[in-house]
């Protein structure tokens, strides 16, 4: 059996949300280049890629909710819709150059402190492994959808679904409708 390799960068980062994407971009401004963004999704821009059930928006005034060296005077509402936001997201990964480094459809499985080598080890979905100096963890507290512990809940026979997970097929016109939780 042959042992598999490990790829190394300098800087590992998870998540291509505002956090994730803020430290790829200015690890390029700071001219570092050896770094691996791992991204779960099929694109960039976190919750604000995967959150996007009707009226999602932001809760904050839009002109905060940017990065400090991209400032977005153009945001058409105070509070930004959320195709807006991941719109902004898209732009910044793309206009700073950091794709290249974004590797999409591609979860980490895990990470832990190898103290002999004195390096993250990182392994993704695909059991591909990667060593780091630094570990970034931007996956945030929004990438994983939390349901409530609702006794029973696993035996309601109707249509239930996470905000995060839409189902925009789904008409709830003339349907008895119950939100639990406050987002």
């Amino acid at each position: 059996m042959s042992k598999q390799s490990v790829e190394h960068h300098k800087v590992a980062i998870i998540g291509t949300g505002f956090s994730g994407l803020g430290m790829a971009i200015r690890l390029k401004q700071e001219g570092e280049n050896d770094f691996i963004v791992f991204e779960k999704e099929a694109g960039v821009g976190g919750t604000w890629r995967v959150n996007h059930y009707p009226g999602c928006a932001c809760d904050v005034p839009s002109h905060l909710y940017s990065f400090s060296f991209a400032p977005n005077p153009n945001w058409s509402r105070m509070f930004a819709p959320q195709p807006e936001i991941k719109k902004y997201l898209e732009h910044c990964a793309h206009h700073y150059d950091v794709m290249p480094h974004v590797k999409l459809n591609n979860a980490v499985a895990g990470a832990h402190w190898d103290d002999g080598k004195q390096l993250w080890m990182v392994t993704d979905q695909q059991g591909k492994q990667y060593s780091a100096e630094i570990l970034v963890a931007g996956a945030g507290g929004l990438s994983v959808p939390a349901y409530p512990n609702i006794p029973g809940l696993d035996k309601f026979e109707g249509k239930a679904f996470h905000s995060q997970d839409w189902d925009h097929q789904y008409d709830l016109k003339g349907k008895r409708v119950a939100v639990i939780g406050t987002g």
